[in-house]
C-alpha cells in the first residue's frame, strides 16, 4: 500500500509516524529492545504527547534474525500466526554493546544499531561486515488511512542492481523489482496479478530472504512507493519481519524451510504421468477405461488416474458421493482400474452446497463458517448456497476427514485439494481468529488436515496432494499445482514464471496443467507442453472442456509423449534424489537458475529456463517453429538427448522439433539413469547407468532407496580429462554401466 504523494508528500488523509530518535535501549543477552520517538526530543517537554515505537530484535534460529515495530501493544491477539519451527541447537544468538552501538549476532548475521546518527538498523554478513540490506530514515512508522485504520509499515534499502524474488506462486515477471504486491489469497487465474499461493516471503540476490510474520494481508511496494527500499505493510498495531541469511540462495532457502517446515517426500509413483478426465467433459466408466486402454495401446505408461469435479453429482460438492447415474459401480471401477497398476486420484474442495445432504449435517454439528449473528455463511457463487467447512474446529476437521477416509478405503490414493481461496472476512471463526488473518491461512488448515489423513491411513512417504492454495508453511504438503491457465504458449510461460516464483519462496515441488486449463490447445501448444511437463517435478495432463489424450492432438503428439515419459522413468533415480534433497534441505527440484549459478549476473533475471535437480537444465520451447533462445553457464555442456558437447558462457538460439527441446548435463555432474523405463517405482540400482559429464573428476552419486534412504552410492573418479573413469561402489551390489558424455 502506498501512503506517500510522490517523495515529499504525504496522500490526503494520510499521516504517518517515523521512528526518528532513541531514547532508550534495554539489552539481555539474546536480544534486545530499543525505544524509538517518532520526532527529535530537545527537552522534556517533547517526551510529551508523542507516540514511542518499541523495537525487538531476536533471533529465532540460528542466522536468522527477527525484528518487531510495535505501536501500541494493547490489542488482543486473535490469531492464527505461522507455525514456525524451534531450532535445533538454539539460535546462539549474542548481544555485544560499545559506545553507541548495539548489535545482535546469530551465527552469519548481525543486525547493528548506532545511536549517534539517523534512526536506522543494519543488517550485516557477520564475517565480512558487508551490508546485507538495512532500516534507514524512514523505515520504520506507522500510518493512518482517511478510512481510520492503523498500518504499521517497514522498509529496507535495496542495494544497487539488487534483485527480489517469491512473494509466492505469482505470474507477473519474475523479478518483482517495480511491482506492487498484495499477499492476498485469490482465485484469479495466471493471467493476473492475483496469486492461488501467497507468500510473505522474498528472497534478494543479495544472499538474504525476509518473511513478513503475518499470515493475513501483507501490501508490498519493491522500488515502487520509494524505488531505493523494499516497503511492506500491515493493517495492525505491530508488524513482525525475519531476516534470514544466506550467503547463498540455497542457504536462505535451507534456513527459511527450516524455520517454516521442509517439504514431505512425495511416494515414488507419484512422479509418473498422472491423466484426468478434465473438468466439464461427459465422462463415465467406458470413458475412463477407453482413455486407460488407449495409453497402453499407444505405448504411453500412465501411472495415475484421476476423477475431476463431476465425479459427484451436480449441485452437491462436496457431498463425497459418487454420482450413481454415471458411475452405478465405483468399488468395482476402481478395484478394475488398480488391477492394471494405476493409482487413483479424487477431486475434493472444502465447500458444501446447500444441496449437499453434508450441509445439514454440517450445519447442525456446528462445522460450518458462521455469520457474527450465528447465520451458516453461504453464497451462489461455484455451487448454490455454498458454505465453508471450519477448519479451525478439531471436530470439523475430523468429520471432513471421515467423509474422505471412506473414499480411502475404496482404494482412493489421493486428492485434488482444490480451491481454498474465496475465504469471506464478514464471518466467525470456532477458535476465535480474526477472519483478516484467517483468509490466506484458511489454505494452510485444508490442506493440512487432508494430507495428515492420507499420512495415517498410508504411511509415510505415501501422502501426496495436488494443491491449489498454499500460504507460508504450506510447502510441507505437496505437491502444488499451477491454477488455471490458458491454453497457450503465452500461458505455459506464464506457469512457468510462477513455478519458479513459488520454488524460491520454498516450496520443492510443482506442476502444471499440460496443454493449459482453458479452452483446448492447438497441437503445437500441447506438445511443446508435453516435453515441459514431464520435465517437471510432478505431470498432468488435464483441461477443462476438452480431453488431455495425446491422439486427440495426432500422432505425433502420441510419439512426444511416449518419449517423454519413457525419458521422465528413467530420470527416476535422478530426480528423486533431488526430491530427497527438497525433502531434507528445502531446495527445490525445480529451480531458477540463480540458485545454482548466483554468481553469474546473467542468470539472475532468466524465467524461460531452469535447473531440474542440480545436473539439469531445461530450455521449454515456446514457439510453434521451434525457435528458442536460451542461456549456458561457463562450462562445457552436454545434451542429454543426443550427447553432443556445447561450451557454455553465452546465449544461444536453436530451432527443435516438437520430440526435442535444449536439455543439458550440466559440466562435471554425473546424472544415473535407470534402466526401467516403464514405471516411476521400480528397483532404481538395477542396471543404472552412470552418465560421466566431461569435467567429472571425482562425484559421488547416491541412488536413493523409496524411502529416501540410499539405496546405492557410486563414487566415480577420473584423474585426467581423458583418463580412464573408475567407480567405487557402496551399498547394494547390482549390475551398472558407465557411459561417458
Amino acid at each position: 500500500m502506498k501512503f506517500t504523494d510522490g517523495f515529499w508528500l504525504m496522500r490526503e488523509g494520510v499521516n504517518a509516524a517515523y521512528a526518528t530518535e532513541v531514547r532508550q535501549i534495554l539489552a539481555a543477552d539474546d536480544r534486545f529492545t530499543a525505544y524509538a520517538a517518532v520526532r527529535h526530543v530537545r527537552d522534556r517537554g517533547d517526551t510529551l504527547n508523542q507516540a514511542l515505537i518499541t523495537v525487538d530484535c531476536f533471533a529465532p534460529a540460528e542466522g536468522v534474525i527477527g525484528v518487531r515495530f510495535t505501536h501500541h501493544a494493547g490489542k488482543r491477539h486473535r490469531g492464527p500466526d505461522f507455525e514456525l519451527l524451534p531450532s535445533e541447537g538454539g539460535a546462539g544468538a549474542q548481544v555485544t554493546r560499545e559506545g553507541t552501538v548495539t548489535e545482535l549476532k546469530s551465527g552469519p548475521l548481525t543486525v547493528r544499531l548506532d545511536t549517534a546518527g539517523e534512526w536506522g538498523l543494519e543488517f550485516l554478513d557477520s564475517s565480512t561486515g558487508r551490508q546485507l540490506t538495512a532500516v534507514e530514515r524512514k523505515g520504520t512508522a506507522f500510518a493512518t488511512t482517511p478510512d481510520g485504520a492503523h498500518h504499521m509499515v517497514a522498509q529496507l534499502a535495496l542495494g544497487v542492481g539488487e534483485h527480489i524474488y517469491g512473494l509466492g506462486e505469482r505470474f507477473t515477471p519474475f523479478v518483482k523489482n517495480g511491482q506492487t504486491v498484495d499477499i492476498w489469497q485469490a482465485d484469479g487465474g495466471t493471467s493476473s496479478e492475483q496469486a492461488y499461493k501467497n507468500v510473505p516471503f522474498h528472497l534478494s540476490s543479495r544472499g538474504y530472504g525476509v518473511l513478513v510474520n503475518h499470515p493475513g494481508k501483507v501490501g508490498y511496494e519493491i522500488g515502487t512507493e520509494s524505488v531505493g527500499q523494499l516497503q511492506f505493510s500491515v493493517e495492525d498495531q505491530s508488524i513482525e519481519f525475519y531476516v534470514v541469511a544466506g550467503p547463498t540462495p540455497k542457504d536462505v532457502l535451507r534456513r527459511y524451510t527450516a524455520l517454516t517446515g521442509r517439504p514431505a517426500l512425495p511416494p515414488a509413483w507419484s512422479f509418473g504421468l498422472w491423466l484426468t478426465t478434465s473438468f466439464c467433459t461427459e465422462y463415465d466408466e467406458e470413458t475412463v477405461t477407453s482413455f486407460v486402454d488407449g495409453m497402453a495401446e499407444r505405448d504411453i505408461p500412465l501411472t495415475v488416474f484421476h476423477f475431476d469435479c463431476f465425479w459427484m453429482r451436480e449441485y452437491q460438492w462436496s457431498d463425497f458421493t459418487w454420482d450413481p447415474d454415471v458411475f452405478p459401480d465405483p468399488v468395482g471401477m476402481l478395484r478394475r482400474l488398480k488391477e492394471r497398476g494405476l493409482r487413483i486420484s479424487m477431486w475434493i474442495n472444502p465447500y458444501i452446497a446447500q444441496k449437499s445432504p453434508l450441509f445439514d449435517e454440517g450445519r447442525e454439528l456446528g462445522h460450518l463458517v458462521r455469520k457474527p449473528n450465528g447465520d451458516v455463511w453461504q453464497w451462489d457463487l461455484w455451487q448454490p448456497g455454498m458454505a465453508l467447512v471450519d477448519f479451525t474446529s478439531p471436530g470439523a476437521r475430523d468429520w471432513y476427514a471421515g467423509k474422505l477416509r471412506g473414499l480411502l478405503d475404496m482404494g482412493v490414493d489421493s486428492f485434488k485439494t482444490d480451491f481454498g481461496e474465496r475465504v469471506p472476512t464478514d464471518v466467525v471463526w470456532d477458535d476465535g481468529s480474526d477472519p483478516e488473518r484467517m483468509h490466506n491461512y484458511y489454505a494452510h488448515l485444508y490442506n493440512r488436515t487432508v494430507f495428515e489423513l492420507l499420512e495415517k491411513e498410508r504411511g509415510n512417504n505415501e501422502a501426496v496432494v495436488f494443491a491449489r492454495s498454499a500460504t507460508a508453511g504450506g510447502q510441507q504438503f505437496p505437491v502444488h499445482w499451477g491454477g488455471d491457465c490458458f491454453a497457450s504458449f503465452t500461458a505455459m510461460a506464464e506457469s512457468l514464471r510462477g513455478g519458479l516464483s513459488l520454488s524460491l519462496s520454498g516450496f520443492g515441488f510443482w506442476s502444471h496443467d499440460i496443454g493449459g486449463f482453458e479452452g483446448t490447445p492447438e497441437p503445437a501448444v500441447f506438445k511443446r507442453w508435453l516435453a515441459f511437463g514431464l520435465l517437471s517435478s510432478h505431470s498432468r495432463l488435464h483441461g477443462n472442456v476438452s480431453y488431455r489424450v495425446p491422439w486427440a492432438f495426432g500422432e505425433e503428439a502420441v510419439d512426444v509423449a511416449r518419449k517423454f515419459t519413457l525419458l521422465k522413468h528413467r530420470l527416476m533415480p535422478y530426480l528423486y534424489g533431488a526430491a530427497v534433497e527438497a525433502h531434507r534441505t528445502g531446495v527445490p527440484v525445480m529451480r531458477p537458475m540463480l540458485l545454482d549459478f548466483p554468481d553469474d549476473p546473467t542468470c539472475r533475471v532468466l524465467d524461460r529456463q531452469y535447473m531440474l535437480g542440480p545436473d539439469l537444465l531445461v530450455a521449454p520451447v515456446f514457439s510453434t517453429d521451434g525457435d528458442v533462445e536460451f542461456y549456458l553457464p561457463e562450462g562445457t555442456w552436454t545434451r542429454l538427448l543426443t550427447g553432443e558437447r556445447v561450451e557454455g558462457g553465452r546465449w544461444l538460439q536453436e530451432t527443435h522439433g516438437f520430440d526435442s527441446l535444449p536439455l543439458f548435463v550440466r559440466p562435471g555432474a554425473v546424472v544415473p539413469l535407470g534402466a526401467d523405463d516403464r514405471r516411476p517405482d521400480g528397483d532404481w540400482t538395477d542396471g543404472v547407468t552412470l552418465l560421466v559429464a566431461p569435467g567429472a573428476r571425482d562425484v559421488t552419486v547416491t541412488v536413493p532407496d523409496h524411502d529416501g534412504s540410499p539405496a546405492a552410492a557410486y563414487r566415480v573418479r577420473r584423474d585426467t580429462d581423458d583418463g580412464a573413469v573408475t567407480v567405487e561402489v557402496a551399498g547394494i551390489e547390482r549390475p551398472y554401466k558407465i557411459r561417458e558424455l
